[in-house]
């Protein structure tokens, strides 16, 4: 925390105590590390491009996020409505007119305002937006959900390290990897809120005819801000959530609005050739840095998002990591890419090509001159063109604000999760420090030079962040492929048989009466952990250190063997509870559950329920498994160095 307060302090000095200075600091600072370091980004957003698709289409892809047997949390259509959620923000207001009519009064290369200016403007923005940008995402993503839920470690960047760095996360160099992420995170956001307050003091003077000026948005930043600390310190989260689901609807709505006022027809057969042309200037367009004739627009466009994306990738990455317990890699690694993506794809389609066709018929250019003097009005400008326009952009007014609020809130708790090292229950003073701070530093930097300056913090504080990312790569790579090389030892070896020896007639009783959560309890008590701690006792005799623990929350009692340059041996067993089938009314309102005694083990295989075996055979089976465990751990290939998990971990997804 204090390390990375101090980065932020720098540049908000400089913002404070150089007014005049600091624009050209800012200018400098974008200028020098794009000229510097534009290539690395392009060909480091590839890179992470094609790692997903190696993760996503290969043996791995298989692997749960989690143990072998979890199950997802949400189901499929609640969890890909939350990806949706997460696609949608302040960035599509801002820039759904915005930048489709900039690129096509200014494109790269064709000729301005030109039909082939409307296809090149459609296909820069559908790359700004598109799958490279969401494989950020994913990947950070990946990372947190992958060595968080299947090996117990705290929600933090610095995990998804941990085979590179084995224990020292917990030093310098793990302190410098979320330094990173929290810098990165909190300037990211700073500049959605920037843009943000931009377009609401835009809205407002076309409403109310309030001034656009930076007084005023820094006006609305503390007054917005000011919602967002109360549901930060309050928890009101439920009702935030709630409201941000309206906000979505809201959204879609609108976007309908545009789609069938405007001329449908033609905007959908536009949605399908511009998803064309993006699929196939794809590979270009992914490392076109344009070498050979060297561009503004490049720097001002490209770049920025990439750099823009990056330092929004521990936010979001930590969202849909939350929500993404229990599910494949592939599976998610095709949500994250495909659902957001999507529906952005046709989100700038509706508003951009639609903005372009009324610029090029009843507007007569006067909608691509309003969008060169202010891009913030762009939006309000275009609805002018449109039924209703007090009501339209009322409603993007609240939009916005609402996307601010559950934005500034958001990233005040994923910054606190990560200043605090992975702890979620944390002072509400604590993340009343990070809401407020993200206020100082937008309008901070909207003082020192507006738009530019965010745009240039948001670029310094994702560099050093890019080497974090392709670090969590590499780190994947190698978790991923000990555990591949677990599964396929495991399987060529016996399987354990924990109900062999249990009597028929023992069976049979299981069978007829489902085990109660008080039986699971005795079993647990009397029957597992003696065995477990006869075997500990046993193994620590002959040289091998080994102890068992209860977790007073979950009641899991497990048996731990430490090892050094592998993974430890890991034996345990906890109370699993599952809802039965209801075929009636009446059994649905009941809640019938069937409790299991179900085992656990350090590498995330499947576990299964042991209830009903005797102390000496809970013994028998704990040495099968350990044999096992021996037998792969022999091998070089499935040694991965990392913390084993203590007990099954319950997540509590908001």
């Amino acid at each position: 925390m204090i390390g990375a307060v101090g980065i932020i302090a720098v540049f908000l000095a400089i913002g404070t105590f150089l007014p005049s200075q600091s624009e050209v600091f800012f200018s400098r600072l974008q200028s020098s590390i794009l000229d510097n370091f534009g290539w690395f980004y392009m060909l480091a957003v590839g890179a992470i491009f094609a790692s997903v698709l190696v993760f996503g289409m290969s043996r791995f892809g298989s692997l749960k996020l989690g143990p072998d047997d979890a199950e997802p949390d949400f189901s499929y259509i609640s969890w890909l409505a939350m990806l949706f959620a997460a696609g949608m923000g302040i960035g599509l207001m801002f820039y759904g007119v915005g930048e489709p009519m900039s690129h096509f009064a200014n494109p790269p290369e064709a000729e301005p305002l030109t039909i082939a200016a409307q296809r090149e403007a459609m296909v820069s923005t559908f790359f700004h937006w598109g799958l490279h940008g969401w494989a950020i995402y994913a990947v950070v993503g990946l990372a947190l959900a992958y060595f968080g839920y299947r090996y117990n470690l705290p929600l933090t960047i610095r995990s998804g390290l941990y085979p590179l760095l084995k224990e020292r996360i917990n030093g310098p160099i793990g302190h410098a990897v979320d330094i990173f992420a929290i810098v990165g995170t909190l300037f990211g956001i700073a500049t959605s809120l920037g843009l943000g307050v931009m377009q609401i003091n835009a809205g407002l003077g076309f409403l109310l005819g309030v001034p656009l000026s930076v007084t005023v948005q820094v006006i609305l930043i503390f007054a917005v801000m000011a919602v967002a600390a109360v549901s930060a310190v309050t928890g009101v989260d439920k009702g935030v959530r709630i409201f941000s689901e309206i906000n979505l609807s809201v959204a879609v709505l609108l976007m309908l609005f545009v789609l069938v006022v405007g001329s449908t027809a033609t905007v959908l057969g536009d949605f399908a050739q511009n998803l064309g042309m993006y699929l196939d200037k794809f590979l270009l367009l992914t490392f076109n840095v344009y070498a050979y004739e060297p561009r503004q627009w490049f720097q001002d466009w490209t770049l920025f998002y990439w750099a823009w994306w990056i330092s929004w990738s521990p936010f979001v990455g930590m969202f849909i990591a939350r929500i993404s317990r229990g599910r494949t890699v592939r599976e998610f690694l095709v949500g994250v890419l495909l659902v957001p993506s999507g529906f952005t794809f046709l989100w700038m389609t509706v508003f951009g090509n639609t903005a372009m066709l009324i610029d090029t018929t009843v507007a007569a250019g006067a909608l691509t001159e309003a969008v060169a003097s202010d891009l913030s009005i762009a939006l309000f400008q275009f609805f002018q063109y449109l039924p209703f326009p007090a009501v339209t952009s009322t409603l993007a007014i609240i939009l916005v604000a609402v996307f601010f609020v559950t934005s500034a809130d958001s990233g005040s708790l994923v910054i606190d999760t990560i200043a605090a090292g992975g702890e979620t229950e944390t002072p509400a003073l604590q993340r009343l420090f990070w809401c407020a701070l993200q206020a100082v530093v937008a309008a901070v930097l909207l003082l020192a030079g507006g738009l530019d300056a965010l745009q240039s913090a948001t670029i310094a504080s994702a560099l050093p962040f890019i080497f974090v990312i392709l670090a969590l790569i590499v780190s994947l790579f190698r978790g991923m492929s000990s555990d591949v090389a677990q599964r396929q030892a495991f399987r060529s070896m016996p399987q354990a048989q924990p109900a062999a020896g249990v009597t028929w007639q023992r069976r049979l009783g299981l069978i007829l009466k489902s085990p109660t959560s008080r039986d699971i309890e005795t079993f647990l008590t009397g029957t597992v952990t003696p065995a477990l701690e006869a075997v500990a006792e046993e193994l620590t005799k002959r040289g091998r250190a080994a102890d068992v623990t209860r977790d007073a929350e979950t009641g899991a009692v497990s048996l731990t063997s430490a090892a050094e340059g592998m993974r430890d041996f890991v034996y345990g067993v906890y109370r699993a509870e599952h809802k039965l089938a209801a075929f009636t009314t009446l059994d649905a309102t009941k809640l019938a559950s069937r409790f299991e005694a179900r085992t656990f083990f350090a590498d995330g295989s499947r576990g299964y329920d042991v209830m009903g075996l005797t102390k000496d055979q809970v013994i028998s089976d704990v040495l099968v498994q350990f044999e096992r465990y021996l037998a792969v751990a022999q091998s070089p290939q499935s040694q991965l160095v990392t913390s084993a998990p203590e007990h099954p971990v319950e997540v509590v997804s908001t």
